[in-house]
């Protein structure tokens, strides 16, 4: 009797430890591990410990594998193994470097950018560019020309080139003092913003709020009073315009008045913004009426339509983007055409339901790919050629589209249910982190159900297997004999991989 004990329990402990039957595909010794291939050829995946621990190959990849104890560390190497980016609790710190170059921030704030120290030799200066920023105060940047080089602490003192918009943007003891240069104009500023004088390509002075006026001869004279209620702004024609173009011109003393004219263009506002018009004739001919805006727009032109009735309806085409509301905020539809492929996106409310179809713009008949999130519930992908993929639930894929970070540190912890099919007949659906799948392959004749390490069946072709502990005894049936009962057949160390490539 004790002897019976014994081997049942050794039994029991192997099957714990193993991995799977040469008969299996996928390995289940939830929550330890789950060990499955998702097509032949490919590396095997593995969880563990639910949804932390994983390693897998990403679909669409040149072999890259994530992998990583989640959220805290998730990791990815390229086919040859070398380490291409690791997030620590994304988006606190976020790392990732090329054959050349290494980048680490942390919450983009904290930023360093450097040359590998085995990298090759750099071929010109600017591959030897490394930078530093704790934003918004200390800036630095390291070059091999010394023009471009630059450290500043805000505050304190110091100078960024090539920044914040401005070609050199040099401060001391800030507010106090502040100078910038844009286009070869230098603009001081003692203290910013209230006291400012322009010289170089462009001349002029101000003392903020009430009057600042700079021009750039031959180009264009800006002026505002009492900032920003009045202004007089003035553009000159470009040298490629016709002779005799008009200036463009810009005026205001808001909000009563403010008008904008140009070549062929004239707009006009009357107790602004709420009322007013736009006419041009070039390059485009379009005509708006304002009334009360935002609320009620009407405009016609050639590649400009504006039928506005908010929050009511309101109909725009701009440009080949067409975009509808009904009851503003709460249905939205828009159709455009990027890079040849028409879109249609609607939704519900912005991000409820949201739903995008695309198609090849030149092909009527070409398959249609769909993405639906039903939020937090569910998100639906299906690329119109047999590849499909939801999640229950998926509370993070609607405000992070495209974002291949979080879908792989953050949103498994909240799919208690996943179905990947990957052609027609090719199918693996998992319930809480794999404790429960159900795995199909029409064409090989093969199906696999796992209920952790409790319960397999697996059906390959003629032959059927019912394993309970993981092997520790079970029913089978092969293809020229009756079920028969087993004891102790444990899985062997690797999952085992189908002769079949599937399709």
């Amino acid at each position: 009797m004790h002897a019976r004990l014994f081997i049942a329990f050794t039994g029991l402990l192997v099957g714990t430890v193993a991995c799977a039957a040469t008969e299996e595909v996928e390995h289940n010794l939830w929550p330890v591990s789950v060990r499955y291939r998702e097509n032949a050829g490919q590396a095997e995946n593995w969880t563990g410990a639910g949804p932390f621990l994983f390693n897998r190959q990403l679909a669409d990849s040149d072999g890259t594998t994530a992998s990583g104890f989640r959220p805290f560390w998730v990791q990815l190497h390229n086919r040859q193994g070398d380490l291409r980016a690791g997030y620590f609790l994304y988006p606190i710190f976020s790392y990732s470097r090329d054959e050349t170059t290494s980048r680490w921030s942390v919450f983009e704030l904290i930023r360093r950018t450097d040359r590998r120290s085995d990298a090759p030799a750099a071929e010109s200066l600017f591959e030897q560019d490394k930078k530093f920023e704790v934003f918004p105060f200390w800036f630095s940047r390291e070059t091999g020309d010394g023009e471009l080089n630059y450290r500043a602490l805000f505050p304190i003192a110091g100078t960024v080139k090539s920044k914040l918009g401005f070609e050199r943007l040099s401060w001391t003891l800030f507010p106090l003092y502040v100078e910038n240069e844009l286009r070869g104009a230098v603009t001081t500023s003692t203290p910013w913003p209230f006291i400012r004088v322009t010289r170089g390509a462009a001349h002029g002075w101000g003392v903020w709020p009430l009057y600042n006026f700079v021009e750039r001869p031959g180009v264009s004279r800006q002026e505002t009073y009492l900032w920003p209620f009045a202004y007089n702004n003035t553009r000159q024609s470009n040298p490629e315009d016709p002779p005799g173009t008009p200036p463009r011109r810009e005026i205001g003393v808001l909000p009563f008045y403010a008008r904008s004219s140009g070549p062929g263009y004239l707009s006009e506002d009357y107790l602004w913004p709420f009322f007013g018009y736009t006419h041009r004739t070039q390059p485009k001919i379009y005509s708006e009426q304002r009334y009360l805006w935002p609320f009620f727009v009407q405009g016609r032109g050639e590649d400009h339509f504006v039928n506005r009735w908010a929050p009511f309806y309101s109909h725009s085409i701009v440009k080949g983007y067409d975009k509808e509301w009904f009851a503003w905020p709460v249905i939205r539809r828009a159709r455009w055409e990027e890079e040849g492929v028409e879109r249609t996106r609607s939704q519900f409310l912005y991000f409820l339901y949201w739903n995008e179809e695309q198609r090849v713009a030149a092909r009527a008949n070409s398959p249609t790919a769909r993405l639906t999130h039903l939020w937090p519930l569910v998100s639906d992908w299906d690329n119109g050629a047999g590849r499909r993929q939801w999640q229950l639930f998926s509370p993070l894929e609607v405000f992070f589209p495209g974002n291949e970070k979080v879908r792989l540190a953050w949103s498994p912890f909240f799919a208690i249910a996943r179905h990947d099919q990957r052609a027609p007949g090719n199918t693996r659906t998992s319930l809480f982190w794999n404790l429960v799948t159900w795995e199909n392959r029409a064409t090989e004749e093969r199906s696999e159900l796992h209920v952790g390490p409790l319960l397999s069946v697996a059906r390959n072709a003629g032959e059927k297997r019912v394993a309970v502990g993981n092997g520790l005894f079970g029913f089978q049936k092969s293809a020229d004999r009756g079920w028969r009962m087993f004891w102790l057949d444990f899985p062997s160390k690797h999952a085992t991989v189908p002769s079949t490539p599937a399709p």
